[in-house]
């Protein structure tokens, strides 16, 4: 059994109905008025529901931004490369992420990958080493919402780029920048960690690398940051496509 934390956690998990919950559990001290649309979807779902004392909550949650509200379910369904051609649009937008090793940093990243219209996301299997409830939390439910696909090898997405999807590597010493390259159609863009980039297999894949234009004394963008920037040019551009007027 896995653990959510906080209104908007189990909200999204209750909508995403992918997970079995065992039991929600509510603090004495929580505001009824502030979780009324959380507790109104658990009596529709018939899920027990046991009131709790607040510091038994706050021993079982990671910290105490729980909001009065924790629940106990089944872990979310692991989503492989073979599920993948069932997720895509017709003109799909991908995040392949290397080098993530915070559990925070990936769901503020799922979080803002949700925001930004992806179909899915995707993290080399070997690397998933996280807390979920950890992701959960700071993804804001987009963890529930939001395709996370694990690939085991560099060939799931070679079968992606043999259907027509461009492999984009952010890379700080690329010549062409985000607002210079074309990032509408079918895309994947990947994106490394500031310790150790992009891994040499992914580089060589890539049909295109680009950069984030930064002065040249700053140092390098947290992965999160530098997805919401790529992923937001790749939104404005793919909106401009759809906003002209046809000849």
């Amino acid at each position: 059994m896995e653990q959510l934390e906080g209104r908007q956690s189990i909200l999204s998990a209750l909508r995403a109905r992918q997970r079995r919950f065992q039991i929600i559990l509510v603090s004495h001290q929580a505001h009824a008025e502030k979780l009324t649309d959380v507790l109104e979807l658990v009596a529709e779902l018939r899920i027990p529901i046991k009131t709790v004392d607040g510091a038994e909550l706050n021993a079982m949650a990671h910290g105490r931004t729980h909001g009065g509200i924790v629940a106990l379910c089944s872990a979310k369904p692991r989503l492989n490369a073979e599920d993948l051609p069932e997720l895509l649009s017709e003109t799909p937008l991908l995040l392949l992420l290397e080098g993530i090793d915070d559990a925070r940093n990936l769901g503020f990243t799922l979080r803002t990958a949700a925001a930004m219209g992806c179909d899915a996301v995707m993290v080399k299997k070997h690397l998933w080493d996280f807390d979920s409830a950890d992701v959960a939390r700071s993804s804001s439910g987009a963890y529930e919402r939001l395709p996370l696909v694990q690939i085991e090898k560099p060939q799931s997405i070679g079968a992606l780029q043999r259907k027509g999807l461009r492999l984009i590597g952010c890379l700080a010493g690329a010549k062409r920048t985000i607002y210079e390259a074309d990032l509408t159609g079918g895309i994947i863009l990947a994106i490394g960690g500031e310790k150790r980039g992009l891994s040499a297999a992914v580089r060589e894949m890539c049909d295109m690398a680009v950069r984030i234009p930064t002065p040249a004394a700053e140092s390098s963008l947290a992965l999160s940051h530098a997805a919401a920037i790529v992923l937001s040019e790749a939104m404005r551009q793919r909106a401009n496509i759809k906003q002209k007027p046809p000849h």
